[in-house]
């Protein structure tokens, strides 16, 4: 009982977070748009956000309802593995500053940001939201949330990178 009562504590906690992003993101957009910005693909932000509503309020569900016992070993890698995630989401997110938005958004002529994670990787928030997506619920052991999540949010970034690619290239040509 006490461990689902903290996962469902830390559940809640991403989701608050989650909210105060969307406030963020929402301020960062104005100042994007001040400066020229466009929207691209607004369809998408509803199933970003119906996607980490249901993987949230499904990860507590399949722990609750289904019984999911805590494995101390999965725990704590799937513990290390969300701070992994979330430490990348996060520098993703410096590394853009009022750039980031949760909105597929572009400026034009502003140059691509190439430092924090950016040097590496392509898309390094994506990437943290996918290790998220996939390690939260492994935290107690939802592993049918873990997995239905983490083919879900495949499918939604597949689609968002690709209009975002589109979008990015336009802009710099622009």
């Amino acid at each position: 009982m006490v461990t689902k009562l903290a996962f469902s504590a830390l559940a809640l906690a991403v989701g608050v977070e989650r909210l105060l992003e969307l406030r963020k993101s929402r301020t960062n957009e104005r100042r994007m748009r001040l400066r020229g910005g466009a929207e691209h693909v607004p369809r998408q932000l509803i199933w970003m956000k119906g996607l980490h509503t249901a993987w949230l309020a499904g990860s507590c569900a399949e722990v609750w309802l289904l019984e999911r016992r805590t494995s101390p070993k999965l725990a704590g890698a799937a513990v290390l593995a969300f701070a992994a995630g979330h430490s990348l989401r996060r520098s993703a997110m410096r590394a853009l500053g009022w750039r980031w938005t949760v909105r597929v958004m572009t400026v034009p002529k502003a140059p691509l940001v190439k430092h924090g994670p950016y040097r590496y990787l392509r898309h390094p928030n994506y990437l943290g939201v996918a290790i998220e997506i996939a390690a939260l619920p492994l935290i107690h052991g939802a592993y049918l949330s873990a997995a239905t999540f983490s083919l879900a949010n495949a499918l939604l970034l597949r689609a968002r990178i690709r209009e975002e690619e589109a979008a990015l290239s336009g802009a710099l040509r622009a």
